[in-house]
């Protein structure tokens, strides 16, 4: 299968992008399809930078991210040869944690949301995803584990007696050797190539494009750009992930405080009332709406009516960015506290702000503490006042939504209130996962229909996890209209 016409070109916007999603949707399921997707597709690591971090082996670290760097050129290989070497000696576990800390913090936030949503596309069609790439299995891991796919294709170093040898076992995951490792985990499979996908960025894998039926170039270098124009394959679109300007960095400062001087305002005006709920709701609607605005951040929701009523409520928002904690109060209004990390509770600004506002402390370091730490959270809900809460623990490293835990849940089902879903798509484009700088643009919220908690089971609350968190990705893949 391959497109045509005016959808095989790139278009600008999001015009080939959803070009490519309808043929998904619309072309063969099942998984004797493949969409087999190069790491030089799905990431921008040609500008990457790592970030400084303590590590027993600075020196492999380095080299696994230099080697990621240069996984869709000609220097891949030479690269991939160097790494195994020194790698000798290691065991795979040493290799596999120093490739999660890489990926941690080198290179998460180079992913394309316009890859992620083209791979969610082909695990609801059921086709069989991999994850391929010019890089040993390890470095592939991180990132297939964030996205949920299951397989990878790359390098495997050599094991001997739990060490690496120096080695390389077969041929390199490069050029004809690539599209032949591709092809032999196809017939493995009974995956159909002539029916399948592939996404590249790099002229290295002409051979894997021209292999399957529907090739698509993404991102692509100077020759891979030509020859897709000389087939006339599709192109879709992605944006660039740019470094943040000196106007960014301005603008975030001046954001920062004009949070210190809404939160005290906001304080200051109800301060006559003498109600603490009042100055508290006053301080959150000041204090993230006036940062919100200076950085240039406007918020686009739909389904406005599920964040007033019903109340109480247990609000759920999945977490990309260091600026949720504005725009979940900008969005949800008055009579809404939350729950964070206890490490927050010493931060000299965000602690005392959080402490007036009513937030629950808990301590992810221990299960035990933190479900005893969460049980205050049902007597908040039953005087009255909602609670917001990220079910994932912490921010994720992609648009995909983390394993969701199960407090939420049970504190939502024991105060007899219903669950209501915030789905975020895009927070992580104003600012990514680690960052404290702030880029203009907007974000789009969904907030969904609520969610009755009562009659769980708490024997068998993991399927009612399961079931919110599938309401996430089946609107991230499907986004509401604004008159939905």
């Amino acid at each position: 299968m391959s497109i045509s016409g005016a959808a095989a070109t790139e278009t600008g916007g999001s015009g080939g992008l959803d070009a490519m999603v309808a043929a998904i949707r619309s072309g063969p399921q099942g998984p004797d399809i493949g969409a087999f997707f190069d790491l030089s597709a799905v990431a921008d690591l040609r500008t990457a930078t790592i970030r400084r971090f303590r590590d027993p082996d600075s020196a492999t670290a380095g080299l696994l991210f230099e080697q990621l760097r240069h996984s869709g050129d000609s220097s891949g290989p030479d690269l991939l040869e160097r790494l195994a070497g020194h790698a000798a000696g290691k065991t795979p576990g040493e290799l596999d944690a120093q490739s999660e800390r890489v990926f941690e913090r080198g290179w998460y936030d180079r992913v394309y949301p316009e890859a992620w949503r083209l791979v969610r596309e082909h695990l609801a069609a059921g086709h069989t995803v991999a994850l391929t790439g010019t890089v040993t299995e390890y470095q592939l891991y991180p990132l297939a584990t964030a996205l949920e796919v299951g397989h990878v294709l790359g390098a495997r170093p050599t094991v001997a007696a739990g060490r690496f040898t120096g080695g390389l076992d077969g041929a390199l995951p490069y050029g004809p050797d690539k599209a032949a490792m591709v092809a032999d985990f196809a017939a493995g499979h009974d995956i159909d190539l002539r029916r399948s996908y592939a996404y590249t960025g790099s002229a290295t894998d002409l051979p894997l494009l021209s292999s399957v039926g529907t090739p698509v170039p993404i991102a692509p270098d100077s020759t891979l750009a030509a020859a897709a124009a000389d087939h006339g394959w599709t192109r879709p679109v992605v944006a660039a992930r740019t470094s943040p300007t000196v106007a960014d960095r301005l603008r975030t400062v001046l954001g920062f405080a004009a949070l210190l001087g809404g939160a005290l305002f906001g304080v200051l005006s109800k301060a006559h009332t003498r109600d603490r709920r009042t100055m508290a709701d006053a301080l959150m609607r000041y204090g993230a709406g006036w940062p919100l605005r200076l950085c240039g951040i406007r918020l686009r929701v739909t389904g406005a009516e599920y964040a007033r009523q019903p109340r109480p409520a247990v609000f759920l928002f999945n977490h990309q960015s260091q600026f949720d904690v504005l725009i979940v109060p900008a969005v949800l209004g008055a009579g809404v506290t939350g729950v964070g990390k206890k490490e927050l509770i010493r931060h000299p600004v965000f602690g005392p702000l959080m402490r007036f506002v009513g937030v629950t402390f808990i301590d992810r370091s221990n299960t035990d503490r933190a479900k005893a730490s969460l049980a205050p959270v049902v007597h908040t809900l039953r005087d009255g006042l909602s609670i917001a809460i990220a079910p994932e623990g912490t921010r994720s490293y992609t648009p995909q939504p983390g394993r969701f835990k199960k407090g939420a849940f049970h504190i939502a089902a024991q105060a007899g209130v219903p669950v209501i879903p915030v789905v975020i798509r895009n927070a992580a484009d104003i600012g990514r996962r680690d960052s404290m700088i702030a880029r203009p643009g907007t974000v789009d919220i969904a907030i969904l229909p609520p969610v009755d908690s009562t009659g769980w089971d708490p024997a068998d609350l993991g399927r009612e996890v399961a079931a919110v968190r599938q309401r996430y990705l089946d609107t991230l893949r499907d986004w509401p209209s604004a008159a939905g």
